[in-house]
């Protein structure tokens, strides 16, 4: 049997997790007003007056309302100058008020009237021609916009938020940090209660429980496959049950203050085989060299090229084609579980210090299994760093 794979229990597991012993503190007030001030900066480059930030990740970035995106419309209206505008449902005054984390005015509309009509007199008031709009709103909610306000210009926003979201700093990084070694503590543990006949939805349920024992709200998201299904980057639908020698691919994350986690570990149940061990180290190899590539003014693309490289060398893809990779190397992240820039060919950003990254260069065999072993970095001075440790190897995949 693989080192640290089975012989244990859920019981047994969960009884041993505790709250997070040091958790990293939250993002507090002078880093909100710094954020502000370098969104404002990045307005006036791109000649908008302001910019409409939509509920979601990067409502929660500036002004620390942690909100999903719904048909309502909840956002913060932020000029080049003068205080930001809140613009909220009047009856979730209270809610907005224990939650808002910057000075701002707020302006409240009711069920019966329109938000987009505020966003309108906001704009006049404030002497607003050009408007900045989040990437993330909702198409329905830039078009209310350009309909309650004909005479505004509207603009893409995403030069102005990624441009703040993609370079992390260190408080932001700490809070990513737990979040990432969290999960790769529920990813031993789940390794442990591992046995023969084993369901994919027993796995998946014990990752929930021991996310939450851990102090996160449940796992964010969680994906458990075996044996064949594992050919098939997020699964198939339906239940699956481990066998002797099956590949087991799990993939899951939570949050830590609405930063995200995302780790991915494939071993063996039972004794590797060669085949399963070359491509296990073919895999490692392609991971190793995406890491490597690392370096601040680097490009995107380039970190991908490296790991097709080595895979192509073994005789994989060309491209995209299987046996091989058939997706992007990896992904910017932090309030989002995917966001830009992307290590993927044709994304041309270059690197720089803190800016975040899943590191993913998943071998597809079709038909017979997958291997993904997924750790993120973070960009430094000098290359790299990564949050959490990738796994050592096939016969000891924890160490």
């Amino acid at each position: 049997m693989t080192h640290g794979i089975g012989g244990s229990s859920r019981v047994d597991e969960l009884a041993e997790l505790l709250p997070w012993p040091d958790p990293a503190p939250p993002i507090d007030q002078s880093e909100r007003a710094a954020r502000i001030e370098q969104a404002r900066e990045l307005l006036a480059d791109s000649a908008a007056d302001a910019l409409l930030i939509g509920a979601g990740p990067s409502l929660l970035y500036f002004a620390g309302i942690g909100w999903g995106a719904s048909e309502r419309l909840v956002a913060m209206l932020l000029p080049r100058r003068g205080a930001p505008i809140v613009i909220c449902p009047a009856f979730e005054l209270g809610t907005l008020e224990a939650e808002l984390a910057v000075d701002a005015e707020v302006r409240l509309w009711e069920e019966d009237e329109s938000p987009f009509a505020l966003v309108a007199s906001a704009a006049r008031d404030r002497g607003i021609a050009v408007l900045a709009m989040d990437p993330g709103l909702a198409y329905a909610h830039v078009d209310a916009v350009r309909e309650a306000a004909p005479s505004l210009q509207l603009l893409n926003g995403a030069p102005v938020v990624n441009g703040c979201r993609m370079r992390k700093s260190p408080a932001e990084l700490a809070l990513m940090r737990q979040a990432k070694q969290m999960t790769l503590e529920v990813h031993r543990r789940a390794a442990r209660i591992l046995s023969e006949g084993i369901s994919a939805s027993e796995v998946r349920a014990f990752i929930d429980e021991a996310h939450r024992a851990l102090g996160a709200a449940g796992s964010s998201f969680c994906i458990v496959q075996f044996g064949r299904s594992t050919a098939f980057p997020h699964g198939l639908p339906g239940e699956c049950w481990l066998r002797e020698g099956d590949f087991v691919l799990i993939d899951t994350g939570c949050t830590v203050k609405g930063y995200h986690s995302d780790i991915t570990r494939t071993y063996v149940f039972g004794k590797a085989d060669d085949e399963q061990r070359r491509f296990w180290d073919l895999e490692k190899a392609a991971q190793k060299a995406a890491f490597d590539a690392v370096r601040p003014g680097v490009a995107c693309e380039e970190v991908d090229a490296a790991a097709r490289r080595v895979l192509e060398a073994a005789g994989l893809g060309p491209g995209y084609r299987l046996p091989g990779l058939p997706h992007r190397t990896g992904h910017g992240i932090g309030l989002a579980i995917h966001e830009p820039a992307y290590l993927v060919r044709g994304d041309r950003t270059p690197l720089a210090p803190g800016m975040c990254f899943s590191n993913e260069p998943m071998i597809v065999v079709p038909e017979r299994f997958g291997i993904r072993l997924e750790d993120h970095f973070h960009v430094t001075d000098e290359g790299a760093a990564w949050f959490t440790e990738p796994s050592p190897s096939i016969d000891a995949p924890f160490g």
